[in-house]
C-alpha cells in the first residue's frame, strides 16, 4: 500500500488519506506534498491538481497512474513528476526525496521583509514575496500581485534597495520578481501576471543576474532527507 511504503520512507512526516479529491480540497490545508491518481471519484486528479495549485503555488504534486494519457497534462499544472504504475520503491523514494529537498530549500529560505507603505489613507503591509512586479505611473508606484494592484506614492530606487537580489530593474520605470518569470527576450519580459518592459542597455546584465537566482535556487534544494519535516497527502 503507498501510504505504508510513504511511512516507511518518512517516519516523523504527517500523512492524510481522501477518498476524493473533492474531500481533499474541503479540508482547506494544502499539503507539502499531494500524491493524486487520474482516475477518482467525482473530480479527477488532473482537476483537483489545478484547484490545489490555485490554493497554493508551492504544493509539490506527484501523480501516480497506471493511465499514460496526462503525462503532458501534468506539466500544466507543474507537477513535479508523473509515476506511471506499476513502479519499483526505488523509484518511489527517488521522486520523494526530490520533493523533499524542495521542501527544505523553502523551508531554510529566510523570510522575506515585509513592505509598509501608505495608500488611500491607510497603512498596509504588503509581503514582497507577493509582488509580481512593480512600475511607476503619474508618480506613483504600482505594485503588482498575482491578485490585486496596490497604488502607493513612493519612489523605486527605495523599493529597489528593499527588494534585495531576487527582483531586478530591467527598465526605469520597472522592478520585476525573478521567481515569477515566464519568459523573456530583449525588449520585453513577460511574468505571470502583465510584462515589463527591458531597456537595451539593461538586456545581458538582466540575463547575468537571472542566471545567478536561479543558480542560487538550485544550491538552496539540497537537503537531507532524515531531517525533513513535511505534511504529504494521497489519494
Amino acid at each position: 500500500m503507498l501510504a505504508e511504503k510513504m511511512k516507511g520512507l518518512y517516519p516523523t512526516a504527517e500523512l492524510w488519506s481522501y477518498s476524493s479529491g473533492e474531500e481533499l480540497l474541503a479540508s482547506r490545508q494544502p499539503p507539502d506534498i499531494a500524491l493524486l491518481d487520474i482516475q477518482m471519484p467525482g473530480l479527477n486528479g488532473m482537476e483537483t491538481a489545478k484547484r490545489l495549485r490555485e490554493m497554493d503555488k508551492d504544493i509539490a504534486i506527484i501523480f501516480v497512474s497506471a493511465l499514460e494519457d496526462y503525462v503532458f497534462q501534468a506539466f500544466d499544472v507543474g507537477a513535479l513528476h508523473y509515476l506511471v504504475k506499476p513502479f519499483d520503491d526505488r523509484k518511489l523514494a527517488e521522486v520523494m526525496a526530490r520533493a523533499a529537498r524542495q521542501i527544505a530549500g523553502r523551508q531554510r529560505q529566510p523570510e522575506k521583509p515585509k513592505l509598509m507603505i501608505t495608500t488611500g489613507g491607510e497603512h498596509i503591509s504588503v509581503s514582497l514575496l507577493d509582488i509580481v512586479y512593480a512600475e511607476v505611473f503619474n508618480r506613483k508606484v504600482i505594485l503588482h500581485t498575482l491578485d490585486s494592484d496596490i497604488e502607493y506614492y513612493g519612489k523605486m530606487k527605495e523599493l529597489e534597495k528593499k527588494a534585495g537580489s531576487d527582483f531586478y530593474r530591467p527598465h526605469r520605470a520597472y522592478l520585476v520578481n525573478f521567481h515569477f518569470i515566464r519568459k523573456y527576450d530583449a525588449t520585453t519580459i513577460y511574468l505571470e501576471r502583465g510584462q515589463a518592459l527591458m531597456a537595451k542597455q539593461n538586456y545581458q546584465d538582466f540575463v547575468k543576474s537571472y542566471l545567478r537566482y536561479n543558480q542560487r535556487n538550485v544550491q538552496s534544494t539540497g537537503a537531507d532527507r532524515g531531517g525533513s519535516e513535511w505534511k504529504t497527502r494521497s489519494l
